[in-house]
């Protein structure tokens, strides 16, 4: 990807938390780049650090941080150089926005849909309320929710309405990339199609980047451009998913996708045996060697980034 495509580029993205027990590192050393109109998935078992990866790139931050370091370039811009009000006005909602996990159960039930989904405008843009309502209006029309819908509560729509509002929402700036953070998880299995439909019209009509952070991958080929697979605080592998779905390269990413059922493969699904590392002390080398059914004397020492085929690999198999 030419510098020229590149919209976020995050360098050594390093976010750990302080606990009792001592720091969880949820993001070790991220390095990840987004083009511009580009869907990136980001999968890997739960705690591996999906999420803080993207509260780290929004700055959305609890109290316990205690390490928050590294580079991201928003547009050419580096961010981490803002301050917390620069970022808030500037960026976060305006330029990036999120639609947080069980986003349909974040809804104030007191409010109309009409003031949540317009209040951005109110805050970023300073709009006016009646332009703000009628841009809030023809957003959640796009997202396929009947505009009449602006004078409802939350309580009065279904579960996939409500992840819609949550979408138009994130939308209603504009943004330049939206982080979905497992939108449809609580979905039924045709909801779930209809909002990803949704979702792939939404990127071509109006130029949005994507990165979704999800456990399902099956749904996720839907959208996906590219794919990242995270174990235990660090991206192990990218690649594009025309060739990653049916040839991931790092054995954490093949036992991953031996786990999920094919429809047109006699194959009898396989589950990844052990525990990942606990993140207050990972292990020296490669994080999944205890659990690899390939490591090798190698596997103690840290693995380089390679890139083989298209994809990097962060596995001395392909050092």
């Amino acid at each position: 990807m030419s510098e020229n495509n590149i919209l976020l580029r995050i360098e050594d993205l390093r976010l750990y938390f302080r606990t009792q027990m001592g720091a969880v590192q949820a993001v070790d050393g991220v390095d990840l780049n987004l083009g511009y109109n580009e869907a990136i998935v980001i999968v890997g078992e739960s705690g591996c650090g999906k999420t803080s990866l993207a509260r780290g790139v929004l700055r959305l931050l609890p109290r316990n941080v205690d390490t928050y370091s590294g580079r991201i370039y928003l547009d050419n811009t580096d961010v981490m150089l803002l301050s917390d009000e620069e970022f808030r006005q500037d960026v976060r909602w305006a330029q990036m926005s999120m639609v947080p996990q069980a986003a349909m159960n974040a809804l104030n039930p007191v409010l109309k849909i009409g003031d949540q989904v317009a209040e951005p405008l109110l805050v970023h843009q300073a709009m006016r309320k009646e332009e703000a309502w009628a841009k809030a209006r023809e957003m959640v029309e796009h997202v396929g929710v009947p505009g009449d819908f602006l004078d409802r509560y939350a309580f009065e729509l279904s579960g996939g309405m409500r992840q819609r509002i949550a979408l138009a929402m994130a939308l209603i700036t504009t943004p330049l990339l939206v982080f979905l953070d497992e939108p449809t998880s609580a979905l039924d299995v045709l909801t779930q199609a209809n909002i990803f439909n949704v979702l792939k019209r939404l990127k071509k009509e109006l130029n949005v980047s994507f990165i979704l952070i999800t456990h399902d991958v099956a749904t996720s080929s839907e959208l996906a451009d590219r794919v990242a697979v995270m174990y235990a605080g660090q991206i192990v592998e990218v690649g594009h998913a025309s060739t990653f779905f049916s040839n991931p390269l790092h054995p954490y990413s093949k036992m991953l996708m031996d786990s999920v059922p094919r429809l047109r493969i006699e194959q009898e699904p396989t589950f990844i045996t052990g525990q990942p590392p606990s993140l207050l002390s990972p292990p020296e080398g490669c994080r999944f060697a205890a659990r690899c059914p390939r490591r090798f004397e190698k596997c103690a020492e840290e693995p380089p980034v390679v890139e083989t085929k298209g994809h990097k690999v962060k596995c001395w198999l392909y050092a």
